[in-house]
């Protein structure tokens, strides 16, 4: 895999501090063994690579944060097509919504310090909001977007690069306006970018310093990492992964510029890679308190509200949460012109997922999902007795029909589609039967449950063919023979006629 390390436990932007407990030991649902998380993560690469060529997205970044180090660091496709600049580890992406919980973790630093409230209200902090509905909104309420605030103002065309990001000034016109307030305060979650535009203005008066400043100083310094600020940063324009539009509209992408988010960068303005991301949100684990204590890590992970018409997803205070599998793990999104995010972590069981995408329409969350889900599917069992016969059947291996992977998973063999969503929705675990058969063993009822695939392999071991399910023959896919022609027939038979 292009771009893959696999860093020691402990790297260089791995803090040593030392800590209460391992955040694993007391999880309900502890990550798999070192062995079968290997596996795991070893394989959500080569289903990621897959899943950025098979859904037309430019690149994708990935990392994985576990027991105590960055385990899986990849990037796959390109970082911009009109050069065809590969796409690196180290290629930064603007991370939008992920800024929400840099706010909330400053906000949080700023309590503890008895510097700001939860429940102050923002024209304390804001005079020019006093007399305006705006002005009564709490920090708690912006927080866990419940204030009722207008979500973008009347006229978002920011976002599409119609016209610039607000200032200040032009945020607080937006504040002032008649259509602040859509709702009564604290009557359902209502999200708002331009209440967390207010939230930055509101952190910068009570401490005297830059929203960017706190990210650098109080979050990115206190961790070590150069690879996250708040704010596009034109040192580092060369950097920066081109976004681009979608696919739903045209038949070809056309490339984005970054642009600074100015007045909403406590909204929506930072940038990371997908290490320092996880890195960020390995800080969030319970027991690490370089960042805020445990008791006000809960408070922002709490799910405070529902979020009507998304199953299964509440919010905290400047987190997200969402539920894959039996775990509700808190995280972010975040859509930016061109750039699409997703990271979601588990503080007990000590693991982070980010992926990044630079396309407007890219899947990253159901990339991070399917990461998590592997990484559940290989813990799934305890791990049974080595076989040195697995690997020899592993590979992907396509027909006319399409792709399937034979991948270890805890120490099991699995039949898994490449192309799905869910790679492990319809997983079906295999039985060796000797060195050349496999039994389908669950999956599926529609599948070929119960029967054999048969391998046929060269005097080197290597595997030529797979007599499949349906008794399809499937070929390893660079060996696939499809693709030596332009049409698919049924061959002349030899004497017919």
């Amino acid at each position: 895999m292009a771009g893959t390390t696999t860093p020691p436990a402990t790297s260089p932007t791995t803090s040593t501090r030392p800590r209460s407990r391992c955040p694993d030991d007391a999880s309900p649902h502890p990550l798999p063994d070192d062995e079968s998380l290997a596996e795991a993560l070893d394989y959500a690469g080569r289903y990621l690579e897959f899943q950025q060529r098979y859904q037309r997205v430019p690149g994708v970044q990935v990392a994985v944060f576990a027991r105590g180090g960055v385990r899986l660091s990849a990037a796959f496709g390109l970082a911009d097509t009109a050069s065809g600049t590969a796409l690196t580890t180290g290629h930064l992406f603007r991370i939008a919504s992920h800024s929400k919980t840099f706010t909330a973790t400053t906000v949080l630093q700023l309590v503890e310090q008895g510097r700001l409230r939860l429940d102050d209200r923002a024209a304390a902090w804001i005079p020019e909001l006093d007399g305006h509905p705006a002005g009564d909104w709490t920090v708690r309420e912006l927080l866990n977007h419940a204030a009722g605030a207008v979500r973008d103002g009347t006229d978002g065309d920011f976002w599409q690069l119609r016209l610039p990001f607000p200032d200040r000034s032009g945020l607080l016109d937006v504040l002032r306006s008649a259509g602040a307030a859509v709702l009564e305060r604290n009557e359902r979650f209502k999200y708002s970018n331009i209440g967390f535009g207010l939230l930055g203005m509101v952190v910068e008066a009570a401490s005297g310093r830059t929203f960017a400043d706190h990210v650098r100083d109080d979050i990115a310094g206190r961790l070590g990492l150069a690879d996250l600020g708040a704010e596009l940063d034109p040192d580092r324009a060369g950097e920066y992964a081109t976004g681009y539009s979608a696919l739903s509209y045209a038949d070809h992408r056309v490339a984005i510029d970054h642009v600074d988010t100015r007045a909403l960068a406590a909204a929506t303005g930072c940038w990371a890679t997908a290490e320092a991301l996880v890195q960020y949100f390995a800080a969030h684990f319970h027991g690490d308190e370089r960042l805020l204590t445990d008791g006000s890590k809960r408070l922002l992970h709490r799910g405070w509200w529902p979020v009507d018409g998304e199953k299964d997803a509440r919010y905290g205070l400047g987190f997200s949460l969402r539920a894959i599998g039996d775990r509700s793990l808190p995280g972010h999104g975040g859509g930016y012109p061109g750039h699409i995010t997703n990271s979601v972590f588990d503080p007990e069981a000590g693991f982070a997922v980010s992926v990044l995408t630079n396309a407007i329409d890219g899947p990253a969350q159901a990339l991070a999902t399917a990461v998590v889900q592997l990484m559940d599917l290989a813990g799934r069992e305890p791990r049974p007795a080595p076989d040195g016969r697995l690997d020899g059947f592993t590979g992907r291996y396509a027909s006319l029909w399409g792709v399937v992977d034979i991948a270890v998973l805890g120490g099991r063999l699995y039949l898994l589609p490449p192309s799905a969503a869910d790679p492990t929705d319809h997983a079906a675990p295999l039985d060796v039967v000797d060195d050349r058969r496999l039994r389908i063993a669950g999956g599926s009822g529609f599948g070929s449950y119960g029967e054999e695939l048969v391998f046929d392999v060269d005097a080197a071991g290597s595997v030529r063919s797979v007599r499949a399910e349906s008794g399809m023959t499937r070929w390893p896919i660079d060996a696939f023979p499809l693709l030596d022609g332009d049409r698919v027939t049924v061959p002349t038979q030899q004497g017919a006629g």
